[in-house]
């Protein structure tokens, strides 16, 4: 059975995109320490050899930029890239049980909220009524 409410954001991306709160979540430096003591018994996430073509394209797109992912969360990437690769080869005979695989894969792995993805606006857009010149 599903449960309420959005599920629980892992203690690395809370300090990757600023959402720690020392209230709520304990004193920022001990979760970093933490989590990098998490990381180094996981290890670094590394591109397997057995991805090829677009498995290998969506791992680099996709995969790569994703910093706060460690080795525990290989599984769920080989999976969401091996899916990539068969929505492209055939993206009309996709059913639908398979997206929703492929964005519950995208959710575990943080893929999908937008405050991670950085800042890529080169210029930023100017309000008429209260931009500065």
């Amino acid at each position: 059975m599903a449960t309420r409410g959005a599920k629980p954001k892992p203690a690395k991306l809370r300090l990757v995109d600023g959402t720690h709160r020392t209230a709520r979540h304990g004193d920022s430096a001990e979760m970093r320490d933490a989590t990098e003591a998490a990381a180094t018994s996981f290890g670094k996430l590394v591109k397997p050899a057995h991805l090829k073509g677009e498995a290998a394209k969506a791992w680099k797109k996709f995969i790569d930029p994703a910093a706060w992912l460690d080795g525990s969360r290989e599984p769920a990437a080989i999976a969401f890239c091996e899916l990539w690769k068969e929505f492209l080869f055939n993206p009309t005979g996709f059913p639908a049980s398979k997206h929703g695989q492929m964005r519950a894969y995208m959710s575990e792995l943080g893929l999908t909220d937008e405050r991670n993805r950085g800042d890529h606006a080169t210029e930023k857009e100017k309000d008429e009524f209260f931009g500065s010149d």
